[in-house]
């Protein structure tokens, strides 16, 4: 995406929980606590898009759902985030919004719902291919090779490389990867993330098991602490 494009947040008390998803699903984020903020803080070429958590003030979330559909260059694509107890308040609403997520949050759920809404509206402009060396990830099609062979993924096994193979090098503690892969309200335990390690390796098989390293007493990495070429990415 463009060096001044910016996803515009408005996300109440969770402001800050949500901007550090965002920024780690790579887009970069502007944050608003009022109306009158959007317009002063707008990027030259506009914003890409917005992200609304209504889960803790709903007329608030509203209100700025309607200064952003009333300006002259109407801020789109827009997507909700509401509670179980509120999805029906929005009944009638849907002109203010592309699509919503009942909360909490999952990760991988945000970031499959914001592709698909920037892919309709023209700005979806996520690289399509992770690769590093054997490992190659197609983004749209949801499909993983290593060494040309389709690996037979789960969705979440899936989703773990993804995070993983597109930021090689670095190390994540297994309560991180609990946090950025299966959202950061799980409440699973680290033996979530050990089990599908496992998993991960067996399928990538005995040459290339060794690209999701352990680092003891922290957690895992893939592939070496300098980058494999590759084409993709983020």
């Amino acid at each position: 995406m463009s060096q001044m494009e910016s996803l515009l947040l408005f996300g109440g008390i969770e402001s800050e929980k949500l901007s550090n998803v965002l920024r780690d699903l790579g887009y970069q984020v502007i944050t608003i606590a009022k109306t009158s903020q959007i317009g002063p803080l707008e990027p030259d070429d506009g914003y890409l898009g917005a992200v609304i958590n209504a889960s803790d003030n709903l007329e608030l979330a509203l209100s700025v759902a309607r200064s952003i559909r009333k300006r002259e260059n109407p801020v789109e694509p827009v997507i909700f985030i509401v509670n179980q107890a509120l999805l029906s308040e929005l009944n009638l609403r849907d002109d203010l919004f592309d699509d919503f997520i009942v909360g909490p949050i999952d990760t991988a759920e945000l970031d499959v719902r914001l592709k698909h809404l920037l892919w309709r509206s023209g700005r979806g402009l996520v690289p399509e291919i992770i690769e590093y060396g054997p490992v190659v990830l197609n983004l749209e099609t949801y499909q993983a090779t290593i060494s040309g062979r389709v690996m037979d993924l789960t969705y979440m096994e899936y989703e773990l490389l993804k995070f993983l193979a597109s930021r090689p090098g670095k190390v994540f503690s297994r309560e991180t990867l609990l946090s950025r892969v299966w959202g950061y309200e799980y409440y699973g335990g680290a033996r979530t993330v050990d089990v599908h390690i496992r998993r991960l390796r067996a399928k990538l098989g005995e040459q290339q098991e060794s690209l999701i390293q352990t680092v003891r007493s922290v957690g895992y990495r893939f592939g070496s602490t300098r980058r494999a070429p590759s084409s993709g990415g983020r």
